[in-house]
């Protein structure tokens, strides 16, 4: 696997990345997207790392924080070192109740998305944090 530095973060990414959207959907859009589920997850979690891509990325909003919730657990249960992996995940759309302020790239937005993000990774940094649209 070759390895490019992401910018002038300092951090080395693997050139391919392993996108989650197709984590844990259900019912409805999502479920139509993917309806991977937790082993199986696990299993292309771990093929993924053991094919040297070290860089994940997810969203707040695939299948409604459910994707966020799989991989977290995935690293967690394949006791991957958190040195070893690049995590980024994204905000902008409403996971929780409906509301003006639920969604958007507002400072209050942002700020309530990192903390349920964080929980739901169940990690204690986020590498790469993007806005997922523009207001």
């Amino acid at each position: 696997m070759r390895y490019q530095k992401l910018g002038n973060t300092g951090l080395f990414v693997s050139e391919l990345c392993l996108g989650t959207m197709t984590f844990g959907g259900e019912e409805g859009m999502w479920g139509k997207i993917g309806q991977l589920r937790q082993a199986e997850a696990e299993q292309l979690v771990g093929s993924a790392l053991d094919a040297g891509i070290n860089f994940i990325d997810t969203a707040n909003v695939y299948s409604e924080g459910r994707s966020e919730e799989i991989t977290g657990q995935a690293l967690k249960n394949l006791k991957i070192p958190r040195e070893n992996v690049v995590v980024a995940t994204k905000v902008f759309g409403e996971t929780g109740t409906a509301g003006v302020n639920s969604r958007g790239s507002s400072r209050y937005h942002i700020m309530g998305s990192v903390k349920e993000s964080l929980r739901r990774l169940q990690l204690d940094h986020i590498d790469l944090y993007q806005l997922h649209g523009f207001d």
